[in-house]
């Protein structure tokens, strides 16, 4: 009895010792699972700002042990299409380019896309040998503009752009005015500018870009700043208009001689809405070292930022911009403050188990024992009616001796608290009451 109770309890230990296990192991997997250790980014031409950028997030998620693939595009509408495509998890999408900024009664729920937040402006510059663009763009007609890549978000709001001053053509052949638009940008529309290929290129990049980089620096190009900047953004509401102040470029040859006005769209950081939180939370920090140092156009920590997004903000975006970063990975490696984060949520639904159980373990353990004691009395009880009801024979007799030799066995066999032993001596003692009422029976009978 004693051996089959043992292997009892061991095989209820090893039952809940399975069930445990199984029980983490459900909700590591399915309810907390670790972040994956490689991200996919799309991010746009390989001399652009958008890559540039993609290369400090690269080198600040390695840190922490995640290995950022960076795939070029042609720029935000491509980087777009691989984010609604699930070939990305994150990408650079350019203002105007998004959900809301073409349908303002669409719900977040029709897109899995979501914004972490806006990263950088990336003003609308206009670059000519000497053409006067103040009045508007109507002088580029007849002209030869780079207007982007086709595909490109550059493109895509270029010519929209050009299209409000009745500046179009017929893809890649040349209007009855003349008109042509180059579909080229970059470098390599920078190339063609300075060797008078074209007469003007149209480039939306962020001021750090080569591209923009080189024109500024080049006192033999001008930059058109706009009358009608306010009345664009009015527009469009994805512009913003800003300046670029005299001499910001350089003070010592006064580039620009005076102040630009721009329209700007913004860069949006956009992942899917799946995406792991804790790589959300990873993301921003990145986003928060990489855009938060001042630019020709905006002051320090300006970016990254919540506001003028094209997609929703993702839940972690949300937080983070009115909390900071997660508590943990303010003091934690973010691997070990995932872990830390992990295991509390693991043993907070286990705590709020086990901690009633604990309360009334004890209780069920001792009422158990309590009825193992109660049920042999029951049995004696039993046994002692029936002695003092009628005389047994020889083999009702001999029946009874072995029930209590039994219980007796059961009782000095099992395992008692110490506060139980009162009541085990005492159902001991009545065990031999009961044996001495039989034996007294026996010799009444002869026996």
């Amino acid at each position: 009895m004693r051996a089959m109770s043992n292997r009892r309890r061991v095989l209820l230990w090893g039952v809940l010792v399975v069930v445990l296990t199984a029980l983490i192991w459900a909700v590591m997997r399915f309810v907390s699972p670790a972040p994956p250790r490689a991200l996919v980014m799309s991010t746009g031409v390989q001399d652009g700002a958008y890559h540039r950028f993609g290369l400090h997030y690269k080198e600040i998620l390695q840190a922490s042990g995640i290995d950022l693939e960076l795939r070029t595009s042609s720029g935000g509408v491509e980087n777009l299409q691989r984010l609604n495509d699930n070939a990305v998890q994150v990408g650079f999408v350019q203002g105007g380019t998004g959900l809301l900024a073409l349908d303002y009664d669409a719900l977040p729920s029709a897109t899995p896309l979501r914004s972490l937040a806006t990263v950088a402006y990336e003003p609308v510059w206009i670059f000519t040998h000497a053409l006067d663009l103040s009045k508007g763009l109507g002088a580029l007609a007849g002209k030869r503009t780079a207007v982007g890549v086709p595909g490109s978000g550059n493109n895509k709001v270029a010519l929209q752009l050009l299209s409000v001053y009745g500046v179009v053509a017929d893809g890649n052949q040349p209007a009855a005015d003349g008109t042509t638009f180059v579909h080229d940008g970059g470098l390599a529309a920078v190339d063609m500018l300075t060797r008078h290929e074209i007469d003007a290129a149209i480039i939306i990049s962020a001021p750090q870009a080569p591209a923009v980089q080189r024109l500024l620096a080049d006192s033999s190009m001008h930059l058109a700043s706009l009358e009608h900047v306010e009345g664009l953004a009015r527009r469009f509401p994805y512009f913003r208009p800003v300046v670029l102040k005299r001499g910001s470029v350089d003070p010592q040859r006064n580039l620009p001689p005076r102040d630009i006005d721009l329209l700007a769209t913004t860069a949006n950081l956009v992942v899917r809405d799946e995406l792991h939180p804790a790589l959300s939370y990873l993301l921003l920090e990145a986003a928060q070292q990489v855009h938060k140092q001042p630019s020709l156009i905006n002051r320090p920590d300006d970016f990254p930022s919540p506001k003028a997004t094209d997609f929703p903000l993702s839940t972690e975006a949300e937080r983070y911009f009115k909390n900071g970063r997660p508590f943990l990975q303010s003091y934690l490696p973010f691997w070990a403050a995932n872990y830390v984060q992990r295991l509390l949520l693991l043993i907070v639904p286990l705590a709020a188990i086990l901690v009633p159980l604990a309360r009334i373990l004890p209780a069920l353990v001792s009422w158990r024992r309590r009825s193992k004691i109660y049920r042999r009395y029951g049995e004696l009880k039993f046994l002692e009616q029936d002695l003092a009801s009628r005389h047994l024979n020889d083999q009702e007799r001999h029946s009874a001796r072995a029930q209590l030799d039994h219980i007796e066995k059961e009782i000095v066999q099992s395992k008692f608290p110490l506060e139980f032993s009162d009541r085990v001596y005492t159902l001991r003692q009545h065990v031999d009451y009961v044996r001495a009422q039989l034996a007294r029976q026996s010799e009444k009978s002869g026996a």
